[in-house]
């Protein structure tokens, strides 16, 4: 197990206060890492950790028994604090959250779907509870269900996603005049300069997805990583609404998905487009063409996969260089 890693200058600023997300999962930096399907094993999680975030598994592409397996691995792995993302979506999920339970997770983070479920429930287990929501209107919501923190994400980010298409940073400021709770900023968020700029919007901390995606330790396909860094501006779009909204690259998947709404918006005929482990394919198999490719906007900034170590030394240099010093008291 590997203890924090040192990042210099930033590093000791961060020493001198801990901000709510940082005190609250009891973490060195407040970045937390998306728990994205078929990426975020027990490796991408742990080494996050260990540098100091907030390493998430993503439960969503991950039978029960598979979950169990990688939960104890991260174990194995880091000493540091780690969670579980879970999709709510998924008809397994009371074995799920018992594996959870029984595996001694402090942490969970979940989606798609309403927080009064489980919150209650797991929170007197002594878990650390956070929701994921695309408006104000969930966030709020998340807070009467009585959640440890809301993750209000824009319709930047890759994989499904809200229907109203609000971008990060318009739905920041407006979740943080409406709720009390820390608030973790996601969607469209890869460099420390825009990190910087979603606290100084209200945010208590960052969730980043696609950046971790393309990291040594991030499970998917090494054909996928190098694709995400060749793709530009626009070349990922938020398609499916009838099924549930979710940004894809365009790909000859996507470009076939669109051909069918030349002849309307059949949410059957979607459906048997897009088959069954359609993500899987893409981004664990590395299918680029007929594979389902889940990334956000931000994916147009990633130049190179790297080790997660490295990502975060640039996070932090770059957060360390984007402000006005006397701002790093609030943080």
């Amino acid at each position: 197990m590997s203890n924090f890693i040192d990042f210099g200058v930033a590093d000791k600023m961060y020493q001198k206060s801990q901000n709510r997300v940082s005190a609250l999962f009891n973490i060195k930096y407040p970045i937390v890492q998306g728990g994205m399907i078929w990426h975020s094993g027990w490796r991408l999680a742990s080494a996050v950790s260990n540098c100091g975030g907030l390493g998430l598994i993503g439960a969503g592409s991950m039978y029960p028994d598979v979950l169990r397996e990688h939960i104890q691995k991260c174990k194995a792995a880091t000493d540091k604090p780690f969670g579980v993302n879970v999709p709510m979506l998924y008809p397994n999920l009371d074995e799920v959250i018992s594996i959870i339970l029984e595996e001694g997770v402090k942490i969970i983070f979940t989606s798609a779907g309403n927080p009064k479920t489980y919150t209650e429930t797991l929170k007197k287990e002594g878990l650390k509870v956070a929701h994921v929501v695309s408006s104000t209107k969930f966030a709020l919501k998340c807070q009467e269900a009585g959640v440890d923190a809301v993750v209000a994400e824009g319709f930047e980010a890759g994989g499904h996603n809200g229907r109203d298409e609000t971008t990060t940073f318009c739905l920041i400021p407006n979740v943080r005049k409406h709720i009390d709770i820390p608030l973790i900023a996601a969607g469209g968020i890869g460099l420390g300069t825009q990190m910087k700029a979603a606290m100084i919007l209200g945010a208590d901390g960052v969730q980043i997805g696609s950046r971790f995606a393309a990291t040594q330790e991030a499970s998917g396909h090494e054909l996928w990583k190098e694709q995400i860094t060749s793709l530009n501006e626009g070349d990922t779009q938020l398609t499916l609404k009838e099924l549930a909204p979710v940004r894809l690259v365009k790909n000859k998947f996507f470009r076939d998905i669109e051909k069918l709404y030349d002849s309307g918006r059949n949410p059957e005929v979607l459906v048997t487009a897009l088959g069954r482990a359609r993500a899987k394919r893409g981004m664990f198999e590395g299918d680029l063409e007929e594979g389902e490719l889940e990334i956000g906007q931000v994916s147009a900034l990633i130049e190179e996969v790297l080790p997660v170590a490295e990502v975060f030394e640039q996070l932090l240099k770059e957060f360390e260089a984007a402000g006005n010093p006397s701002l790093w008291e609030q943080f």
